[in-house]
C-alpha cells in the first residue's frame, strides 16, 4: 500500500514567529485525527527550519522539509545551503526541482540529477518536482516533456534509492494561468508516470512510489483529486498557509 502524503510548501512566506505558530496550530489541529497511512510534511523557509523543527510539543507526525539545497558539499556558493547543513539540524526531507526553481532560477535536469544524488547520500528523502508548461500541454508534448524530465534527473538511480524518492507532478500550465486541470487529467498523467518508471525500474518500484499532485489543490477539489487511483496526495501551495484549509486536505485524503 502506497504512502499517502500531504506536503505544504510555504515558499517565501512567514517570519520565524508566524512559522512556529502555523506549525503548532497544525500540530494541535491534527491531535485527534486518525491519519492512518498518511505523511504530513511542511516546508518552511530555510531560516525557519531549525526553530520550527525544535519546537516542544509538536506532533511527531508533522515532518519538516527544506525547500531547496545545493548539490555541492560546501564551497563558494553564497546564499546556498547544503544537504549536510539541512540534515545537521534534524531535517530529513527536501523539495527539489520545484517549477519556480526551474523557472526563476534556471535549474536544469542535469543539476537536479546531482541534487537528488546528494540528497540521498546525506539521508534526505527527495520530493522531486516536474511538469509541463502551457505551451507544452497545448502542443501535445506534455507526455514527452514529463518523460524527459524523469529520465534526465532520476534514471541514474539504483533500485534501492527509490525508497527515499517521492514524485510531485506539477501541471505548471494550470497554476495561476486561468486554465484548470481536471481530476481525470491528473490521473492520466500520474498513470503515465508510473508506466515510465516501470519501464526502467520495474512494476514493483512504480507501484510503490508515491506520486503527489501539485496543481492548486484546495479543500473544494481535494477529495475528487485524491480519490484518483494513481494520485497519492498533494504538494500544496497557498492552502498550506491556512491551518483550516491544510487540515481539511489531510482529512480529504483519509
Amino acid at each position: 500500500m502506497r504512502t499517502k502524503i500531504v506536503a505544504g510548501n510555504w515558499k517565501m512566506n512567514l517570519d520565524v514567529d508566524a512559522s512556529k505558530q502555523l506549525a503548532m496550530d497544525i500540530s494541535v489541529a491534527i491531535q485527534n485525527l486518525e491519519t492512518n497511512n498518511t505523511r504530513i510534511i511542511i516546508a518552511p523557509t530555510a531560516t525557519n527550519l531549525y526553530p520550527v523543527f525544535h519546537q516542544p510539543s509538536m506532533d511527531s507526525r508533522v515532518e519538516i522539509a527544506a525547500q531547496n539545497m545545493h548539490q555541492a558539499k560546501n564551497g563558494a556558493f553564497t546564499g546556498e545551503i547544503s544537504a549536510e547543513m539541512i540534515h545537521s539540524v534534524g531535517i530529513t526531507n527536501v523539495i527539489l526541482g520545484h517549477s519556480e526553481r526551474r523557472t526563476y532560477f534556471n535549474e536544469t535536469d542535469a543539476a537536479l540529477a546531482e541534487k537528488v544524488s546528494t540528497a540521498l547520500q546525506n539521508n534526505l528523502d527527495a520530493i522531486f518536482c516536474f511538469g509541463e508548461v502551457l505551451e507544452e500541454r497545448q502542443s501535445n508534448n506534455h507526455f514527452k516533456v514529463v518523460e524527459s524530465q524523469l529520465q534526465n534527473a532520476l534514471f541514474h538511480l539504483n533500485d534501492s534509492d527509490w525508497r527515499n524518492i517521492v514524485l510531485a507532478y506539477e501541471p505548471v500550465w494550470a497554476i495561476g494561468t486561468g486554465e484548470t486541470a481536471s481530476p481525470e487529467q491528473a490521473q492520466e498523467m500520474h498513470a503515465f508516470i508510473r508506466t515510465v518508471i516501470a519501464k526502467k525500474f520495474g512494476n514493483t518500484i512504480a507501484q510503490n512510489v508515491s506520486i503527489l499532485y501539485g496543481g492548486s489543490v484546495k479543500p473544494s477539489n481535494a477529495k475528487e483529486i485524491f480519490s484518483q487511483p494513481d494520485v497519492d496526495g498533494g504538494l500544496i501551495g497557498g492552502a498550506a498557509l491556512n491551518t483550516a484549509d491544510f487540515v481539511a486536505l489531510i482529512v480529504a485524503i483519509q
